[in-house]
């Protein structure tokens, strides 16, 4: 078919992720044919530079050569097998090479196949692990404003987001909702960079008044996505820890996003010193190539539901795609990478890079409220007056406007309203920076100026 009839095929047979169709009268889907690097190729020779990681999943660039590999020998070998009384070497082996890399403590591999997925998987275990340690008061979860982990209703449940959870709020679980960090809008008028923290107290009031029916605390550590890209500092997860372990209280730490590599360090969590209870892994798990998460937990948990069958005490949580070959072998591709190739070292470097290109070119906007980052995850907050923080209407979809733009010179942005971020694939080098951060300014100029 060609492109004309494909986009017509498109909008007749499918309906699109997160969008709102009528959008697409205007703003026709773009037929991708190839990927390479950190670019994709529309199927007229269009070149788009992936910034956003395509949904902050591809870690190691489009058509790895070394995860293509993997694939292709795993292929011929098994496609898949029922997890439950089987297994099969790809998954072993990665447990144990993710063994290496996970924070102290967490020892324990649950396969599911996608990060919402691994959020039930891990709301349902730290629930029914509180009710088999005689703590059957400990049911409700808290979590962080304007949070997100997922679509699911258990994940909704705990996501705070209004534009994704707001009309099932009848559908979803009662949960305690502790104000999150705001450190671009700081109540206590403090920076990330110097605080002590002081917005804690929310958590502490909350833990005083409904601990002793909390069975865990979930959270996105350090950086709360769909937020807008906000970033707190570690202080903030150890001072939680501490307080988990005062109350008897689990912490789930959603590393979906924040894993492998994008905050410079393998984990969020690795730059507290601290582990959770928890973690569920997935998008960069795989380098975005198939669809797999993991709920890790540890020895203590583990024991809680091993007992004879007969006591009713086993984890009856499934997914048909658990331990996929295919996905093994590509998570293991990836911990090779990033053991050969240096990855997390290079793009330290290139994460300083980043930020000091945009901070030069956008930095004196007239609309650039700040300029946040951490590893090579970088956020533009765009407002209507920076001295006030006054934010720019959202009937006007201003993001929106620039991503548009931005499209039509080959610049894949997808904002977070008016906040638009880089969060590209690990080996992303300085010329595409150069090339990425240039689209990006002149988009941002055709819609408000300078």
């Amino acid at each position: 078919m060609d492109v004309s009839e494909l986009i017509s095929q498109d909008l007749k047979y499918i309906w699109h992720p997160c969008s709102q169709m009528k959008d697409y009268e205007e703003l026709k889907p773009i037929i991708i044919d190839r990927g390479k690097g950190v670019k994709l190729y529309d199927k007229n020779g269009k070149e788009y530079i992936d910034i956003v990681s395509s949904w902050w999943c591809n870690l190691l660039g489009h058509c790895n050569p070394k995860i293509n590999a993997a694939v292709k020998e795993q292929i011929d070998s098994l496609e898949h097998v029922i997890f439950a009384n089987f297994s099969h070497e790809p998954a072993i082996k990665l447990c144990g090479e993710l063994m290496k890399i996970v924070p102290e403590g967490l020892c324990k591999f649950n396969f599911s196949d996608n990060g919402s997925a691994s959020v039930e998987c891990a709301l349902k275990m730290a629930f029914q692990f509180q009710y088999q340690t005689g703590k059957p008061r400990k049911k409700r979860f808290m979590c962080l404003t304007d949070g997100y982990h997922g679509e699911t209703i258990g994940a909704l449940s705990v996501g705070t987001m209004d534009l994704y959870a707001k009309i099932y709020k009848p559908m979803l679980m009662d949960t305690v909702r502790i104000q999150a960090p705001d450190c671009y809008r700081c109540p206590y008028g403090k920076t990330r960079d110097c605080c002590q923290c002081e917005c804690f107290e929310y958590a502490e009031k909350s833990f005083e008044q409904y601990a002793d029916e909390t069975a865990a605390v979930i959270v996105e550590p350090l950086l709360q996505g769909s937020a807008g890209m906000r970033i707190y500092p570690a202080l903030y997860l150890k001072k939680l820890r501490e307080l988990c372990d005062k109350y008897d209280v689990l912490l789930i730490a959603d590393e979906i996003a924040t894993g492998f590599g994008r905050t410079g360090k393998m984990f969020a969590f690795d730059h507290a010193g601290v582990s959770p209870d928890i973690m569920c892994i997935s998008k960069g798990l795989t380098g975005g190539y198939m669809p797999m998460a993991i709920t890790v937990t540890t020895q203590e948990i583990y024991d809680a539901f091993y007992a004879d069958y007969s006591e009713g005490k086993a984890f009856m949580h499934s997914h048909t795609y658990s331990g996929n070959p295919l996905g093994c072998a590509c998570a293991l591709a990836v911990q090779k990478i990033f053991r050969e190739d240096n990855i997390l070292e290079n793009a330290q470097k290139r994460a300083v890079y980043l930020h000091n290109k945009l901070t030069e070119r956008l930095g004196d906007y007239k609309h650039t409220g700040e300029i946040r980052h951490i590893g090579l995850i970088n956020a533009i907050e765009l407002v209507k007056d920076p001295a006030s923080k006054t934010e720019f209407d959202s009937k006007a979809r201003t993001g929106y406007q620039i991503y548009k733009k931005a499209l039509d010179m080959g610049l894949l942005l997808r904002p977070l309203g008016d906040v638009l971020y880089f969060n590209p694939p690990l080996i992303i080098n300085e010329q595409e920076i150069d090339q990425a951060v240039d689209l990006c300014a002149r988009a941002i100029e055709q819609i408000l100026g300078k």
